[in-house]
């Protein structure tokens, strides 16, 4: 394990060190600029368009697709997971409180980027045996001809499926045992299979039982958290001020105030914050796309503009909901991480209850995550082998769920940070060749309009 260990962290200091950062921050630029910052000007149009139609019963879904929420809901159910409890304690753990900030800027730059995803996925939709289907691998195909666009679709395919439907599950059934053995001392074990059980229930059902489930769970979920994270953050009003201040200073300067406990860089801030937040919002990674390709929706920028407020709910609401908790809460010295830093943050206001609540929100965060991941890799695996190899995908996931849960947690993020950052390039690259059609399809949108 240790070797193992070692080779992924080599690895991920490339990645993420210095050619991700750049990508992923740059292409956020590139697109905002492009798009004349399209996240603040349709950002209205935006959380019209979400909360207008408001609803936990939408028509179902079906071969020709689902509603514009359900497939947004589809994409926050993987979007809402570990990342926005563990991942981002893990991340202030590491990189300092600095490392919110970071997270913070590659939002709000990554809502560009994943609004120009969300809107190519919906112009190269396809009907695949009968049924809508899309996501990066047709866009990708699209932007290069030839024998290199198969090579980077293909590439990416087998990376989503090691990243999220694999590796990334792994990191969702670890957050629920270790949160379920924190709070009630049941074995991790016993936790995964449960959920790998009922994870298989939903996996049969397909893309109509998925598109069901997250539309009720993701709007209930969300909202309790909030609620949970209010009730803790208006106990410690005071200490708001000092934590926002912190998050500002320790951005630039980890060295001061509370980071110099945790002897964080700048570099770690940044590398941190922006890897996280990766893994939390997915703005660039290439996964939700495949979510709003079977949206139904009038013209193709209607569910880029859906797409952007996925990433504000995720990382400005969620995500920040949990970094103020443990932040005010003065947890950041205690030397935790990952999910037990956050139950110890909830604790200080809600005592042993704070570990039983982020248990219970951890499970259906990081189920519907994994409901959601297997979705994104299992489109790519029909893409890769067709439908028949479906079945096999599906038992691989549930073996993979319930050896996550087993893993130590370092191992199981850094591997999910090298296939998360293995699977961006190729999915930038058709975006990026693909930016004159985003903008052509957004000048035609707005005429529309």
């Amino acid at each position: 394990m240790d070797v193992i260990q070692s080779i992924v962290t080599s690895v991920n200091s490339v990645l993420w060190d210095y050619l991700l950062i750049i990508l992923l921050c740059g292409t956020g630029i590139y697109f905002s600029i492009r798009l004349k910052f399209v996240q603040i000007r349709k950002f209205k149009a935006g959380m019209k368009s979400v909360f207008g139609g408001f609803s936990l019963h939408g028509a179902k879904a079906n071969k020709d697709g689902m509603s514009s929420f359900q497939s947004l809901t589809t994409a926050v159910a993987a979007q809402v997971g570990t990342g926005n409890i563990a991942g981002a304690a893990s991340a202030i753990a590491s990189g300092g409180p600095g490392a919110i900030f970071w997270m913070w800027m590659s939002a709000f730059f990554g809502m560009s980027t994943i609004y120009a995803e969300a809107t190519l996925a919906q112009k190269y939709k396809t009907r695949v045996n009968g049924e809508i289907t899309g996501g990066p691998v047709y866009y990708i195909r699209e932007a290069y001809k030839g024998g290199f666009g198969k090579f980077l679709a293909t590439f990416f395919s087998i990376t989503i499926i090691l990243a999220l439907g694999f590796m990334g599950n792994m990191v969702q059934s670890n957050s629920i045992g270790e949160s379920f053995k924190t709070a009630f001392g049941i074995n991790p074990v016993i936790i995964g299979v449960i959920v790998a059980i009922v994870a298989a229930f939903i996996f049969i059902g397909g893309a109509n039982r998925i598109a069901s489930v997250t539309e009720k769970i993701v709007p209930i979920m969300a909202f309790l958290y909030v609620i949970g994270s209010l009730v803790i953050l208006g106990m410690n009003f005071g200490n708001l001020g000092n934590s926002f201040k912190q998050i500002f200073v320790l951005a630039f300067d980890p060295q001061a105030m509370a980071g110099g406990v945790i002897g964080a860089t700048v570099k770690d801030a940044v590398r941190y914050g922006v890897a996280r937040g990766l893994f939390s919002n997915e703005a660039g990674m290439g996964s939700t796309p495949h979510a709003h390709a079977r949206a139904k929706v009038d013209h193709p920028c209607d569910q880029g503009i859906v797409a952007m407020i996925g990433v504000f709910i995720d990382t400005f609401i969620v995500l920040t909901m949990t970094a103020l908790v443990i932040i005010s809460t003065n947890s950041v010295s205690t030397g935790l991480t990952a999910a037990p830093l956050a139950q110890h943050a909830f604790n200080t206001a809600f005592g042993s209850f704070g570990n039983i609540f982020i248990a219970i929100c951890m499970l259906f965060f990081a189920f519907s995550t994994i409901v959601g991941w297997y979705f994104f890799g299992e489109i790519n695996v029909k893409y890769l082998f067709g439908h028949g190899a479906v079945k096999i995908y599906a038992a691989l996931v549930v073996v993979f769920i319930i050896i996550g849960s087993t893993l130590k947690v370092d191992l199981v993020w850094s591997l999910s940070d090298m296939f998360n950052g293995l699977m961006v390039i190729p999915n930038l690259f058709g975006v990026l060749a693909l930016s004159g059609i985003v903008v052509k399809l957004s000048k035609e949108h707005e005429k529309k309009k």
